[in-house]
């Protein structure tokens, strides 16, 4: 199957990597170095992609989760064909560069998700595969089958000692995910040093306790080997694991220890890896002959899977043609126009709900508007009303089912979450208690870096918990999500801004959103009957004539401020009340509509949030007035809590007054 052309041309990928590194004085040669014979196999004999068109939605999907190796996949790219140019490898690790550091989703053709903090490459990895298996479930057909393929992960040891690997790999052999294939680039070096020194762990007990398959390849350079087992786990009926021993930085005076993994090796030694490599061309120079061997692998073989797709998707769309027309909605993140008309209004006399409740509600409409839209919790679909009612858990036995039971997961849950949204095809979101949005920040920062729409469903929002007491009763996570960039916090007052939330987040389409609810009840507001729209982040939702003060709130504080002003006009106070749901849609509006809203003449304005103050004077301002918590919680009725920390109609008109009159 191999012949010398193929050994060439991995020796082709390692020494392009380490001269980008080289050339930037900066980067990781270690791994490029190990393990490039397997990523060579992967690529050039294996994986079904089409580099001359990078989106053919059929491709199988290839994630470094060690994200570090980055030169080594940038070589990759551009040998097979993929925009990449040999400049742009010289520009490697530079400013305005598209060969990042690490692999970046949606600057560089060809790299799938954003990799770099370890492990959630895996989990991300995890996330295209259940995307996969679900789509495959919907619109696959006995006779066309337009979703079929598998997604391959390289890790390596550092991957593996993360946390988010185990809870993901953990759910990805529950769910027999068998498409998904991890090679695990096994050299036994951390950063620091020898891997014993921090893991002793048996990878392979591990994983087969974990409900997956296992197999190891001993010589790291031995393609036919590699290529073998990569062919068998593909007939395994659940993800499997490939083990393959490496030496990382090989060829390199200093190969087998840390000294290769993080930093350049230098002119001297890189002339003796070029002759242990038996490599003779300049740096950056590659023949005519190994272009065509990947010419005649990865990029024959996927123009040739695309074309026949392309066709396939012609007689599918024939055949038919509802199913097509949803499958291509959902590809391209389309829902039917007017979709929120099918989606429950709520009157003012209706019975209160707490925001969690009427999301649960609303959801079940949106359910029914599109198919492609699942979702998933973890542990507690119960709480969060996150569940679609009249479907079944997505299984290995249901891969239908639109609710993935994420367990007691958070961060793999966010995770997994990123990996379905970068897949396409649907529309996703996940949910938890607020509080624990502290365990999946980290998964919140990527969906918001890779501009991936994930909806996050984040319910119990405040101190209104009560009796769970200041483990589980948010203060600081509001301001945290907020300060994350290109991140949309949604905090609604009642059930109709609820239901325009779920808008914001399902149109969105290029960050995530969050949708913070209420555990407990709250009125549904007259002034939300007609409203039509929170895309502005703020409207006034009670005026004044010649207002003197403002109460700014958001969630459940809308209708406190909302009593508390009527106190106030009661005293000749002429107030107005802005709901503002999203400080970050606010903040995106132009100076006019802002001064509509907050005239800057105006400086007697007052917060109010269940919350940290942090953020709030970019609203309030040097004389304003922050209604909040800046503490912890406490334990006890949820109503008694609010009350004790200041939340009520009687204090808040006291703080007002002490303030301001």
């Amino acid at each position: 199957m191999f012949n010398k052309d193929d050994f060439k041309a991995v020796n082709a990928v390692r020494t392009l990597s380490v001269a980008q590194i080289e050339k930037a004085n900066s980067g990781h040669p270690g791994l490029p170095m190990g393990a490039s014979p397997m990523a060579y196999a992967l690529f050039n004999k294996v994986l079904k992609a089409n580099p001359k068109n990078p989106s053919f939605f059929d491709r199988d999907r290839f994630v470094l989760s060690a994200g570090h190796g980055s030169a080594m996949l940038y070589s990759l790219l551009h040998l097979s064909g993929y925009d990449i140019s040999m400049d742009d490898l010289k520009n490697f690790r530079q400013i305005g560069s598209i060969t990042p550091g690490h692999p970046e989703v949606g600057m560089t053709p060809g790299v799938e998700v954003t990799t770099g903090p370890l492990g959630q490459g895996i989990a991300q990895a995890v996330g295209l595969a259940a995307a996969e298996k679900h789509l495959a479930a919907l619109y696959n057909k006995e006779d066309l089958k337009p979703i079929d393929h598998y997604t391959y992960v390289l890790c390596g040891d550092g991957d593996l000692m993360e946390g988010v690997s185990y809870e993901a790999m953990s759910l990805a052999g529950h769910l027999k995910l068998d498409k998904l294939i991890i090679l695990h680039d096994s050299n036994d070096i951390c950063l620091d040093g020898d891997l014993d020194t921090s893991f002793s762990e048996s990878v392979k007990d591990r994983v087969l306790a974990q409900n997956w398959a296992y197999d190891r390849v001993e010589d790291g350079e031995d393609l036919e080997a590699i290529l073998s087992a990569i062919e068998k786990a593909k007939e395994n009926d659940k993800p499997t694991l490939i083990e393959v021993k490496t030496v990382i930085g090989f060829g390199s005076v200093n190969q087998g220890t840390n000294k290769v993994h993080g930093a350049p090796i230098g002119a001297e030694d890189f002339e003796t890896v070029k002759k242990a490599y038996d490599w003779n061309a300049e740096d950056f120079v590659i023949s005519d002959d190994i272009y065509q061997t990947f010419e005649n692998g990865i990029a024959k073989r996927g123009k040739e899977a695309n074309d026949a797709w392309d066709g396939l998707m012609k007689e599918y769309g024939e055949k038919y043609p509802e199913d097509y027309k949803e499958l291509m909605a959902g590809i391209n993140r389309e829902l039917p126009e007017n979709f929120l008309d099918q989606v429950r209004k709520y009157s003012y006399e209706d019975k209160a709900l707490a925001t969690r409740a009427s999301s649960g509600e609303i959801l079940q409409d949106l359910a029914q508007v599109s198919r492609n839209i699942w979702g998933g919790s973890a542990d507690l679909f119960s709480s969060n009303k996150t569940d679609i009612k009249d479907s079944k858990a997505f299984r290995d036995e249901s891969p239908e089912g639109r609710n993935i039971w994420y367990g007691v997961r958070e961060f793999a849950m966010a995770a997994i979450g990123n990996g379905i949204m970068a897949h396409g095809g649907t529309f996703h979101h996940v949910s938890t208690f607020f509080v624990f949005a502290d365990y999946l920040k980290a998964a919140v920062r990527l969906s918001a870096l890779s501009h991936l729409p994930l909806s996050y469903v984040m319910t119990h929002d405040s101190v209104a918990v009560g009796e769970d007491g200041p483990t589980h009763e948010p203060i600081e996570q509001l301001a945290m999500l907020r300060a994350i960039p290109n991140t949309v916090v949604i905090r609604p007052a009642d059930a109709n801004e609820t239901r325009l939330a779920w808008k914001v987040a399902l149109e969105s389409k290029d960050r995530p959103v969050v949708i913070a609810l209420t555990r407990q009840n709250v009125p549904n507001l007259k002034e939300t009957e007609n409203l039509e729209s929170i895309d502005k982040g703020a409207y006034i939702i009670k005026d004044s004539e010649n207002p003197e003060l403002i109460l700014i709130a958001t969630g459940s504080e809308v209708d406190l401020a909302l009593e508390s002003a009527k106190v106030l006009e009661e005293e000749g106070k002429a107030v107005r009340v802005v709901s503002m749901p999203s400080q970050e849609l606010f903040k995106e509006q132009d100076g006019d509509y802002r001064e509509k809203i907050l005239p800057s003449a105006i400086r007697n304005r007052v917060s109010i949030e269940m919350g940290t103050s942090f953020g709030w004077g970019a609203f309030t301002g040097l004389d304003g007035l922050n209604i909040s918590i800046d503490r912890f919680g406490i334990s006890g009725p949820g109503g008694d809590v609010a009350k004790k920390l200041g939340f009520n109609v009687e204090n808040i008109v006291k703080e007002i007054k002490d303030k301001f009159y």
